[in-house]
């Protein structure tokens, strides 16, 4: 499960709000966030007894995050990671960002 890895992921991390799916839904993650001052932004998961209060605004925007990772994996060469090299492969996701930064401003 990927909420094995998140304890590990969050370290040294300073941010307002923890965003995560249902998936990341449990009591250590949450109580990891509080304690750095983080507010968990996670949705309980049906089969919780105690339904925590989330930001529901604040958990639409993670949509907005997936979607800009969706439009820079359009290019094959990035989602089949074709680049072998670590500048190489960030040279061609920064080339797609500013493709897209072209696009919209």
């Amino acid at each position: 499960a990927d909420c094995s890895k998140a304890l590990s992921l969050i370290q040294g991390i300073n941010a307002l709000f923890l965003i995560a799916d249902k998936g990341y839904d449990t009591q250590k993650i949450v109580d990891e966030a509080l304690r750095r001052n983080m507010t968990p932004v996670i949705p309980p998961r049906r089969n919780r007894k105690e339904q925590r209060k989330y930001d529901k605004y604040i958990y639409k925007l993670r949509h907005l995050v997936e979607n800009a990772f969706l439009y820079i994996k359009q290019w094959r060469g990035i989602a089949t990671r074709y680049a072998k090299m670590t500048t190489s492969f960030l040279a061609a996701v920064q080339i797609r960002c500013l493709f897209w930064w072209l696009t919209i401003s």
